[in-house]
């Protein structure tokens, strides 16, 4: 058996079982999952649905003062956005930042800075919700 036989073997004894298991790819990329939130959602309600709506503000739009009858979690997508829950520190959230909006617990800020918004909101509904909001003021 010469060189060349002996190198052709090995390849193949390399190359085969990656085209088995990946195409030609020649090493699978890891799965990460990166931590964005924990929420502890209050145990009175029992979740049924989840309605997930994509929502966008012009730059320097308001929201205005709210509550959602029901759980929200969300993901900001592009710009920023100033938050505050009542009760809690004013926040800046950025793409890639998540947050929770408490059940009947009063927003007072969710306003676009200079920038437009694109967000993420998952509603945590039970089966009798309809409303996804509250307007306070």
């Amino acid at each position: 058996m010469n060189k060349y036989s002996k190198f052709m073997i090995i390849a193949s004894m390399v190359t085969l079982p990656l085209l088995a298991i990946g195409g030609d790819q020649s090493i699978a990329s890891p799965i990460i999952r990166k931590p964005l939130l924990t929420a502890l959602i209050d145990g009175e309600k029992t979740i049924q649905r989840v309605e997930i709506k994509e929502i966008n503000f012009a730059a320097q739009q308001k929201t205005g003062l709210h509550l959602h009858p029901c759980p929200v979690v969300g993901y900001i997508v592009e710009g920023t956005v100033t938050f505050q829950v009542d009760g809690q520190a004013v926040q800046s959230l950025k793409a890639g930042d998540a947050f929770y909006e408490p059940a009947n617990t009063k927003i007072l800020r969710f306003d676009a800075n200079d920038d437009k918004v694109k967000f993420i909101a998952y509603y945590l509904l039970g089966k009798d919700d309809h409303d996804l909001i509250k307007m306070l003021k």
